[in-house]
């Protein structure tokens, strides 16, 4: 908006106060976000219009803005908690808890803990921080004082604080002396006129007629009249005396060339780039806004007075068109600073930063590899050289491609929405996509033969609620796959080139795709059949990407054309015109350009070797950097979602990490955690800057799912792109084999002596009954049991020299934790037998506060902090058998009886939704799958059943099959869980481990045989779901490969079990537990009471194996041979 639109608001404003309109009054201070009235907001907290507050400050700022906005967010809502805890309205303290608290959570999940708590307590102030907490009126007086400290310290609210000082009624003066101009033009001008209208301008004409308006957008500019002489007019005020105003203040309000826009064209303007769905008709051209010559209303006699007076033309200023408020920022919020040189061996072709983790990269190169680096430690998570996986399923035409010539390159590489997938498109027909695992690990999932020629480019979207992939090519084409089993879903045709770029994007529930082309065509695709909606051409008729502000409402477009000339350009959606055009760059580009956006403020590109920035809202250059020397003449370039890193590309086959200060801050406390040697990818700090005063730097969680495109230039096998840079030479460096670690991996076959790993019987000096259930929090700092006599057992390890991180390690011993009451935390047994060892269940929440868990009896929810009671459901019989929480809410819990029956129910309202009813015997296993939006049954019927999230009917149900020299049918415990991926199901009996795909369709299957022989008593996967950890009656446990069921190693009882333990007990695992984080370390619940925790030695980072066949070392143990799975039976 520009400065005199802005000043326009400020006199409305006042005239509103004036006339007493308070609430339009501020209902525009809001909408506007010009001036932020601190008294309105002191007087709405002090009132408790908590509603009227958060609407008024999101004019101004929203949670995520910065780290001072989510600070003021949270202030508001905890005390709205705390007057409805000091209310004891607990109902509404659980709401604002859900609703308004729990967003805080992912940036301070120990705060959120802590306010949770509060509703245990019979009063909020018995907690020590809050002790000092007083009446109502008080607190929200102390809360105001520390609002104004941080609205003043937010730059958001910069220049919004003073209204500016202006005379009274300024607004009126103005229309006086527009008015006195008008009555200066007249021919006849009456001594007394009666003016009774402003909506049409002052005549002197016998009837007072209208004649035409005035241009909406004339320029404001002469010098203005003194108005002490005129009051301002009423409403039947008559007309003040006439005072000649300056002839160069008339000659510039008469001499706008445009015309005005009449309301008509607005109602029924041209539909943007994105139409509805159901529109008749769609734009094919650009409209383009017309340049007629304005009509002028004044007589012949002002037209020859104007003429006479005017002494050269004024500087327009338009009031027409939407605009966007002006960014505020600071040139120190660009990442400009060298932090980081990373040696990738190859060039660079391809750049993404992980979503949630902030210093997690992603990169491809110009030979096909792919990296993912910690930015931080500098340390390459995973590396992974190019191969067909699968070269059987290949097209011919691919085959003959790869024989022809072997080189290939990643044209484009992309995380996920949630970080847990990518994908990886190259330079010939295919397309891989990876499962990504929180340590690092890579796993194969889908591989596509995707288009003839180069996949130029992939991206991920969700239309109709389901992840897909969305790839283009050299042959013309757009494609979207089914991200889950990689089916083609859609295929666009309409392209008359090779197409460069995709952009997937939505407008509330409108999902769509623009294409660029490398004849300079810009397409736009909604998810049907029916053609694209629009057509138009990029900037440079070239090499065109696109992409979209972080909060989706602006989109930028970044092209080359074949002569090298680069346009940098924002779009106005609603015309399908360029609005903006971006200086600064070279005559001649040696390269195509790529840029990035970040923070909704800024856009930065590669060229003239650095790179470029500019503010969003203004057309120049902002700032340049050459990255301390080193770049490509057109590196590329790629921000982490919170903009404080830039990882650019260099010359040397290297890329480089830039940071701000927020991001030099990140880079020092992940320096500081290098002590813990072997690691993964960086825990919880990278995903979030660090939080002051318990909250800080915030990502922007409103980001659309793809937003900022980093591209590259096309494939070499597109011919026709002809400016290419000089350093896209394919690299002859000798590719890596295979990662390092792999080797040692397969080291060790049988584990017979406690030498050979870390064992540590947790203690315990009540152990009797046996554990039934075992779980590790969700944090790894705890392990959970839960015996046959119904009592939990907690231990909890101590941050301490020697742990600093304080999580669960086989090296220090825990404590064994009681609350101060001394009392343990105890199911309810007094409707059934204790000793029902069935009936036992627990399921934690995902904060770690609570526990849900039963022992026969009812149900209870107990307090983690506390071990009290919090409440009890669900009284049997039937007793409940196993529980499982709804993904998406904590408050739905799928809940399995010993009747067979599955009951969903909802804590909150105390009320079964529905029961569920496809067994025979008793539920033993409960698994959810979002992805799939599936709940998996099973039972002790070896029944496993296929339920639908959305109507809870059921899809698909079938018996485990018997292994070779079992009879059929099987009966007994059968369990269930999800690999990571969300489709693959790990399916436990006695006498199988099996995995079973989406279809309930088994792809293997392993049985007891030869050195573990004895029946399967549990198992369960690693964290990184790489490993199946399973153990057996006679105490072993095997620890499989995921992916084939081949027994990687063994773990005699002999190796974990003291020699004093063993000879006076057959103990066994009854139940395992697998570490959240840590895919080495277990946690085994034994038929004796007690507890294990079980980690390789420190001389082997993993568990060891037998070599793969392929390779044909024989393995260590003769006895352990022959231990691959079989394909299942059909």
């Amino acid at each position: 908006m520009s400065s005199l639109s802005r000043e326009l608001v400020f006199l409305i404003l006042q005239f509103l106060d004036e006339e007493k309109f308070k609430e339009t009054v501020h209902k525009l201070e809001q909408e506007s976000g010009f001036f932020f009235n601190m008294k309105h907001f002191e007087d709405q907290v002090q009132a408790g219009e908590w509603d009227e507050v958060e609407r008024y400050l999101c004019g101004f700022t929203k949670v995520e803005d910065n780290r001072y906005s989510m600070k003021i967010f949270f202030e508001i809502r905890k005390q709205k908690y705390l007057e409805a805890l000091d209310r004891h309205d607990r109902a509404k303290a659980v709401e604002i808890l859900v609703k308004d608290l729990k967003v805080f959570a992912s940036f301070n999940e120990e705060l959120f803990k802590e306010i949770t708590q509060l509703l245990t307590l019979e009063n909020f102030r018995q907690n020590e921080q809050l002790s000092k907490y007083g009446d109502t009126k008080s607190a929200r007086n102390i809360m105001l004082l520390e609002l104004k400290k941080l609205i003043e310290a937010n730059p958001l609210f910069r220049d919004k604080l003073t209204f500016p000082a202006f005379k009274a009624s300024r607004l009126r003066t103005l229309i006086n002396q527009s008015l006195n101009w008008q009555h200066q033009l007249c021919k006849n001008p009456r001594p007394n006129p009666d003016i009774k209208t402003l909506f049409t301008d002052h005549t002197c004409n016998p009837t007072n007629g209208a004649r035409a308006p005035p241009p909406n957008n004339s320029p404001l500019v002469g010098t203005i009249p003194k108005a002490g002489a005129f009051p301002a007019i009423g409403i039947h005020s008559p007309f003040q005396p006439v005072v000649s105003p300056s002839a160069s203040a008339i000659a510039g309000w008469m001499s706008s060339p445009n015309p005005p826009l009449p309301h008509a064209a607005v109602a029924a303007g041209p539909p943007g780039l994105v139409p509805p769905p159901n529109a008749a008709a769609f734009l094919k051209h650009p409209r383009t806004p017309t340049s007629a010559p304005g009509m002028d209303y004044q007589s012949v006699d002002s037209e020859h007075l104007m003429r006479r007076v005017r002494t050269g033309q004024s500087d327009e200023v338009l009031f027409s068109g939407a605009t966007h408020p002006p960014n505020i920022y600071s040139q120190d919020d660009l990442p400009k600073t060298v932090v980081r040189a990373l040696n990738q061996g190859s060039n660079v072709m391809s750049m993404d930063f992980h979503p949630q983790q902030q210093t997690i990269l992603l990169v491809g190169t110009n030979v096909g590899d792919i990296g993912i680096w910690e930015v931080g430690s500098r340390e390459r998570l995973a590396h992974k050289t190019f191969k067909v996986w699968d070269i059987s399923s290949c097209s011919m035409p691919l085959q003959t491609a790869l024989m022809k010539d072997v080189t290939i390159s990643v044209n484009r590489c992309i995380w996920g929405p949630n970080g847990s997938i990518l994908g990886v498109a190259f330079s010939k027909h295919i397309v891989q996509i990876y499962t990504y695992g929180p340590t690092g690990e890579l796993r194969q999932h889908l591989e596509i033969d995707a288009h003839i020629g180069g996949v130029n480019d992939i991206a991920f979207s969700h239309p109709n609620k389901q992840l897909c992939i969305i790839t283009c090519g050299d042959d013309k084409t757009i494609k979207v796959w089914d991200a889950v089993a990689g089916c083609k879903q859609y295929v666009f045709e309409g392209h008359e080139a090779p197409v460069y770029s995709v952009c997937p994007h939505h407008k509330e529930a409108i999902q769509f795709i623009f294409s660029t082309a490398i004849d300079g065509k810009i397409k736009a695709w909604l998810y049907d059949f029916l053609g694209s909606r629009v057509d138009y051409d990029a900037p440079g008729l070239w090499c065109t990407t696109m992409a979209y502000s972080a909060d989706g409402s602006r989109l930028f477009s970044c092209g080359t054309s074949k002569e090298g000339d680069s346009h940098l350009v924002e779009w106005n959606e609603s015309e399908g015109a360029i609005k903006r055009t971006y200086s600064g760059f070279r005559k001649r580009s040696l390269g195509v350009v790529q840029f990035d956006t970040t923070r909704n403020r800024f856009l930065a590109a590669g060229d003239e070797f650095q790179i470029k920035f500019w503010d969003m809202d203004n057309t120049n250059i902002l700032t340049t950097t050459d990255a301390d020397g080193g770049l490509p003449a057109s590196p590329r370039l790629r921000f982490n979602k919170e903009g404080s890193l830039l990882a650019v590309t260099t010359s040397d086959n290297g890329i480089k990490i830039l940071a701000n200060t927020d991001g030099q801050r990140l880079i020092r406390i992940l320096e500081s955690r290098t002590f813990e040697g072997s690691r993964g990818p960086s825990e919880q700090i990278n995903t979030k800057l660090p939080i002051v005063n318990a909250l800080g730097s915030v990502t922007n969680v409103s980001s659309p799912l793809v937003a900022n495109l980093d591209r590259i230039p096309p494939p070499v096998s597109m011919s026709s792109l002809v400016t290419m840079d000089s350093n896209r030479t394919v690299d002859v460096k000798p590719r890596i084999v295979d990662d390092v670690d792999k080797i040692k991996s397969w080291k060790l076959a049988d584990i017979v002596d406690s030498a050979q790993l870390k064992a540590l019987r947790l203690p315990d000096p009540l152990t009797t009954a046996k554990v039934m259930r075992l779980i590790y929090t969700n944090s790894g700092l705890a392990v959970l049991a839960l015996a046959s006599n119904a009592v939990h057992r907690l231990w909890k390890w101590q941050r301490t020299d020697r742990n600093p991180s304080g999580k669960s390690t086989a090296s220090i011993i825990p404590q064994l934790w009681q609350p101060p009451s001394g009392t343990p935390m105890t199911n309810d047994t007094s409707e059934t037998n204790s000793g029902e060892d069935s009936a036992a269940c627990i399921a934690l929440s995902k904060n770690d506060s609570y526990v849900m868990s039963a022992s026969g009896g009812k149900v209870s929810l107990f307090n983690m902090m506390t071990f009290k009671v919090m409440t009890t459901f669900m009284s049997p019989s039937p007793a409940a058998t196993f529980l499982a929480f709804h993904p998406q809410d904590n408050n739905i819990i799928a809940i399995g009886m010993e009747d067979s029956t599955i009951q969903i129910y909802n804590v909150r309202i105390d009320e079964v939704k529905i029961k569920l009813k496809g067994h025979q015997k008793r539920i033993t296993g409960l698994a959810f799958s979002q992805s799939l939006n599936v709940l998996v049954s099973s039972g002790a019927d070896a029944h496993l059943c296929v339920w639908s999230i959305d109507g809870w009917e059921k899809k698909k149900s079938r018996f485990i099959q018997a292994p070779a020299g079992r009879s059929s049918p099987l009966v007994g415990e059968t369990k269930v869980q999800f690999h990571n991926d969300l489709v693959h199901l790990l399916v436990v009996h006695e006498s199988q481990l099996a995995v079973y795909d989406s279809k309930l369709e088994c792809l293997r299957l392993w049985s007891p045989r030869d050195a573990l022989s004895a029946p399967i008593t549990s198992a369960i996967y690693s964290c990184d779901g790489l490993l199946v950890y399973t153990g057996f009656c006679d105490g072993a446990v095997g620890v499989f490969d995921a992916d084939s069921l081949r027994l990687r190693c063994r773990i005699a009882p002999s190796a974990y079990i003291p020699s004093s333990v063993a000879s006076n007990s057959n103990a066994h695992p009854l139940v395992i537990a697998a570490h959240p984080s840590e895919p080495n370390q277990i946690a085994l619940g034994m038929s004796d009471g007690s507890v294990y925790v079980i980690e390789p030695s420190d001389g082997e980072l993993k568990w060891g194996g037998p070599p793969p066949p392929e390779i044909g070392t024989p393995p260590s143990n003769p006895a352990l041979s022959n231990q691959a799975s079989e394909p299942h039976p059909r």
